[in-house]
């Protein structure tokens, strides 16, 4: 591997092995009644003093705390390297595709991987225990990817990750038209427009909930994907870059987005650091611990889908004491299950 490289493939996917494993075990760990509760949507001074009071009388049950808090910084980087990706793919070489047909294109492609696990979940839903009562218009929003625009968006989108395809797609639609092949200072004034009308929201407010279930809540780590692929700035510092030096400035913005995490102005910056700790963590790792988040990155769309379903299955041993138990059965079923629906879903024979 080149570590010259600005983002090679499989640094790409290690970046979302990372990423996938924080969003499926934070899923998880969230749902246990004990474990400290995240601020992903909104601002909750309560859940930082929890989360300062755990960190300062460590017990066993801390990994979960974490997870619990941290895990969802896993969104951010897959933001990230969203719009990196479409740079690469798109930004240098021929226009091909209107507007329309990219948009079509790229729903498409969520769809496949959305439906079936939708659908299996649904399923799932309705043979066990504390199902939840589908509306369908609501399930015909989720499968149009609009869901996001709904009054309450927290209360209705189940499985509660599917937030994500809508979160998507609204993306799609602002880069092709606003950022595609304009001036990089487009994507400067969306980030600070998106974040100016979040800061003056109340920490709390339903306003900023809604603000961050839909694309102003992405904005940030989307453009900062984009603009990493456009400035060959970034990849001439990669290049005088040691693994130390990763190893350092990983640390450096880990423990800065920690700070960050308990002040409401500095927490909506938290998700560049989380991806730039995470950008270190790859460039930093030999090749021996790289090579297994390179294979769940692979498998990383059908862990998202997927992980739902095993988390409503596993999580009552946890409730019922057993908390790393059920944790290290639904991470095994969930790398399984999730690679054989890839397999499935790529028509790939085993």
């Amino acid at each position: 591997m080149k570590r010259n490289e600005l983002l090679t493939r499989d640094e790409c996917a290690a970046m979302r092995g990372i990423a996938i494993l924080g969003i499926i075990l934070h899923n998880y760990c969230h749902w246990l009644s004990f474990a400290v509760k995240e601020c992903e949507y909104t601002f909750k001074s309560d859940c930082c003093d929890g989360l300062m009071q755990v960190m300062g009388s460590p017990d066993a049950y801390l990994p979960v705390h974490l997870l619990s808090f941290f895990g969802h910084y896993g969104v951010p980087v897959f933001l990230f390297l969203s719009g990196f990706g479409l740079v690469r793919k798109y930004e240098q070489q021929p226009d091909t595709l209107t507007p329309m047909q990219f948009l079509w294109h790229h729903y498409k492609k969520l769809f496949t991987i959305m439906a079936v696990g939708f659908a299996a979940f649904i399923i799932l839903d309705a043979l066990t225990p504390g199902s939840f009562t589908f509306r369908w218009y609501n399930v015909l929003a989720q499968l149009l990817m609009v869901i996001n625009l709904l009054p309450e968006p927290n209360r209705i989108i189940t499985p509660g990750p599917y937030w994500f395809f809508g979160l998507m797609m609204q993306l799609y639609l602002v880069y092709r038209l606003f950022i595609y092949r304009r001036h990089n200072g487009v994507a400067v004034a969306l980030v600070l427009l998106c974040w100016l009308v979040q800061v003056v929201c109340a920490p709390e407010s339903d306003s900023l909930n809604r603000l961050r279930y839909n694309c102003i809540g992405g904005m940030l780590p989307f453009c900062a994907g984009v603009l990493f692929a456009r400035m060959p700035l970034w990849q001439t510092l990669s290049a005088r870059m040691t693994r130390w030096h990763w190893c350092a400035g990983g640390a450096l913005l880990s423990a800065v987005a920690v700070l960050f995490c308990f002040d409401y102005q500095t927490w909506f910056w938290v998700p560049l650091l989380a991806v730039g700790a995470t950008l270190a963590a790859v460039k930093m790792l030999p090749r021996a611990f790289l090579t297994p988040l390179v294979w769940t990155g692979g498998i990383s769309a059908a862990l998202f889908v997927t992980h739902p379903m095993l988390r409503k299955i596993f999580i009552p041993i946890s409730r019922h004491g057993d908390v790393y138990d059920g944790l290290m059965l639904y991470l095994i079923s969930s790398l399984v299950v999730a690679w054989i629906f890839a397999r499935i879903i790529s028509g790939r024979k085993s």
